[in-house]
């Protein structure tokens, strides 16, 4: 199996190298140019100018540009924006924590609470409790996370006044009202993330458990005489989980990706809102860093998916 997952690892690279490759055509070739703002600004002299394009490397050829570019991102290294002036990795490093709080507590609260309301909407199948869930998860799954975004903010911001609206990261507010005030301006996003994914995760789970509820293991266990709790969380529930393992694992860099327009909704200073002001200025070096960043992370969370198969069941075997 570590043989497997070294393949899998080792076959990842030339798969980024041509996904790096693919970005940087498409930013390259796109109308704009990253210096407009120079070009058009009469106090700064043309051989200003062209200083600075030279030193970008805006004048060099496209080929060449990629060969430094992916060089240094080999060595650790994304470039300088071309609006800041700064490092890329000093804008990720600033963007990336924010990003990690509101996404990941949404995707957690998602999947601890979607997997339990799944098996349980399986095992009472056709129940009140069941006809309920999967309208309220077909109602979540249809309406778009912008639109649901919007509604929270008109009904607990406009209407109500009970939360903030925009999401501040200079609050200097001190000790637990200082938390609470933390808490209360993610509560939104966090909340319209995690009721999006958690409709997602409870469609699947519940139609990975009614594949298994009348296997013949399942009857087996039954005739030995174990109680129904031990055959479905022993045997039923762990079978279930390899294809929502799959949704979970690829939901990850969905999450990140999905999460531009909400972070733009709520004003969240996170990597989504940095993409679109990188997009919106043809900051190459930006847009570059965080799509190749998603890149990444499609391909680690299929591999950590296929390790979390051999966990949830044996009998799964890498050559």
């Amino acid at each position: 199996m570590n043989q497997y997952f070294l393949r899998r690892t080792l076959s990842a690279l030339p798969t980024l190298v041509a996904i790096s490759l693919v970005l940087f055509l498409i930013l390259a070739l796109a109308p704009g140019d990253p210096l407009s703002e120079f070009a058009n600004n009469p106090g700064v002299p043309p051989e200003v100018r062209d200083r600075i394009r030279e030193s970008l490397g805006l004048n060099d050829s496209i080929l060449v540009r990629y060969v430094k570019w992916a060089t240094a991102l080999f060595q650790g290294d994304f470039g300088y924006s071309f609006r800041s002036r700064s490092p890329v990795t000093d804008l990720l490093q600033q963007r990336i924590p924010t990003t990690l709080f509101v996404l990941g507590t949404a995707y957690l609260i998602a999947v601890v609470v979607a997997i339990p309301l799944g098996v349980l909407s399986a095992v009472k199948q056709y129940s009140l409790f069941d006809n309920v869930l999967t309208t309220l998860a077909f109602i979540g799954f249809s309406l778009p996370s912008f639109f649901l975004a919007i509604l929270f903010v008109l009904l607990f911001s406009v209407e109500l006044g009970w939360l903030p609206m925009i999401y501040r990261t200079n609050i200097d507010v001190e000790g637990v009202a200082g938390v609470w005030e933390r808490i209360r301006q993610a509560i939104m996003p966090i909340s319209v993330l995690a009721l999006y994914n958690a409709t997602v995760i409870v469609r699947y789970t519940r139609a990975a458990m009614l594949e298994t509820l009348h296997q013949d293991y399942a009857r087996t266990a039954r005739a030995k005489g174990l109680s129904e709790s031990r055959v479905i969380n022993g045997h039923l529930v762990r079978n279930a989980l390899i294809p929502v393992v799959t949704v979970i694992a690829l939901g990850i860099p969905a999450v990140f990706s999905g999460s531009v327009i909400i972070e733009q909704i709520f004003r969240v200073p996170g990597i989504g809102t940095l993409l679109i002001t990188g997009i919106s200025d043809g900051d190459t070096p930006v847009v570059m860093a965080i799509t190749f960043i998603y890149a990444v992370l499609v391909i680690v969370c299929n591999l950590i998916a296929d390790f979390i198969y051999t966990l949830l069941d044996p009998r799964i075997r890498y050559a």
